[in-house]
């Protein structure tokens, strides 16, 4: 049978009878016709047809209020998003790799609804199984209660590891060390139009970029992703860490609602963002991993915040230096850019210390001009050649820079 334990929330985890220690070599696949949600007197019925029981936790979530189901690697393909929101409880819905060996479903309801009972039933002829969940309205201030992420420390963050402390400076000598992130990721698809998403798109270009710096034998690439993985914000910078990476480039490809803004924009990490378009931005980045159940609101400590700013006194220009490098050689190449292209904001990526990181818009999904750019090969591979030559003269500059101060 289903075990389900109540702390503050409804979690849900396992599989019926003998099926919960087995050892599942294929991966279950979503059945999409056998996938439903519909509304009841009290609430609703979400069902989810699998090709064979998984090991699988469902939880709920607030502001926004949301339904969580974790399962064991299921494989969506043919589940189209559409199905499960044209229930008047479910207002949007998304699906994808969460981490290694696991998958996540994600539900934006339209209001509270509390998790009720939840059953796995597995047809022992086909093998086939169902999970069924029962949502039930109820009050704001009880939804609040029961919504809280279980207590797993290991889901979603970064282990912790002994690592060497990160280059202040590259001295010129041996290659430079990037990291190149691919924004977004797995459950989190960032920016959409029609058919292209902005984690795809991203990961893409990310993988062109990094054939570019290492053809030129000068730099060791890092990618936070390789693949369409969900990887949180924190994790990424622990990977520019343990990479001692010289440079951080976060690289996305935004939408705004309405059209408008086109062209490539520059950030570098401010307290307070440069104008509230680029605080807007940072925020709706920032919150994609509290929107798959990860929240990383917690403060530094005052030792800790006064050690990080010491750091970024250092940084900071070296930050500033590869932005506007990054501006010149964009424009030399003769790619749009934004009306203000250098702006500042507090994005989550940017704020290692020690490292000099940008985030580089390389266009919007939502200006045609740009979405045709993004999508075509040519055009990427002049990009990442602009940007390999960007970070080169940087890392001269940067280098040559590091030798006068330590004289």
């Amino acid at each position: 049978m289903v075990m389900r334990i109540v702390t503050g929330l409804v979690l849900a985890l396992g599989l019926a009878g003998a099926a919960l220690a087995a050892d599942f070599t294929g991966r279950a696949r979503v059945l999409p016709d056998q996938t439903t949600v519909q509304d009841t007197d009290r609430g609703l019925t979400l069902t989810v047809g699998l090709t064979q029981g998984v090991p699988y936790r469902v939880f709920t979530l607030d502001d926004p209020a949301r339904l969580i189901a974790d399962f064991r690697e299921v494989d969506w393909t043919g589940l189209d998003a559409a199905r499960l929101t044209r229930s008047q409880g479910i207002k949007d819905a998304r699906f994808g790799q969460y981490r290694p060996g696991w998958t996540r479903m994600i539900l934006d309801l339209e209001g509270p609804l509390a998790l009720g009972a939840s059953d796995l039933r597995i047809d022992t002829d086909t093998g086939q199984a169902k999970l069924q969940l029962s949502l039930t309205r109820t009050t704001a201030a009880d939804f609040a209660a029961r919504s809280v992420a279980p207590a797993d420390p290991d889901w979603g963050m970064p282990a912790a590891a002994q690592v060497d402390p990160a280059r202040s400076r590259h001295g010129g000598d041996g290659k430079l060390t990037v990291v190149i992130d691919p924004g977004h990721g797995g459950v989190d698809p960032g920016a959409q139009r029609g058919k292209w998403d902005e984690k795809n798109l991203m990961l893409t270009f990310g993988l062109e970029l990094r054939d570019a710096l290492v053809r030129t034998g000068q730099v060791n690439v890092v990618l936070t992703r390789e693949v369409d993985d969900f990887v949180p914000l924190e994790a990424r910078v622990t990977i520019a860490h343990e990479a001692r990476a010289d440079l951080f480039i976060s690289l996305h490809a935004d939408a705004l609602e309405g059209g408008g803004a086109s062209g490539a924009t520059i950030y570098t990490l401010a307290e307070e963002a440069s104008d509230k378009a680029s605080q807007k931005l940072a925020e709706r980045h920032n919150r994609a991993d509290l929107l798959a159940g990860v929240d990383l609101t917690g403060q530094d400590d005052v030792v800790a915040h006064v050690l990080m700013d010491l750091a970024r006194t250092d940084t900071k220009p070296r930050a500033d230096r590869i932005a506007a490098e990054l501006l010149d050689a964009l424009k030399a190449n003769g790619n749009p850019m934004h009306s203000r292209p250098l702006r500042g904001a507090g994005f989550s990526v940017l704020k290692a210390p020690d490292i000099p990181s940008v985030l580089l818009e390389v266009g919007f999904l939502s200006s045609d001009r740009d979405r045709a750019n993004l999508t075509n090969p040519d055009w990427r591979a002049k990009t990442a050649g602009a940007i390999t030559a960007a970070i080169l003269d940087w890392a001269i500059a940067d280098a040559a820079e590091g030798q006068l101060i330590r004289q």
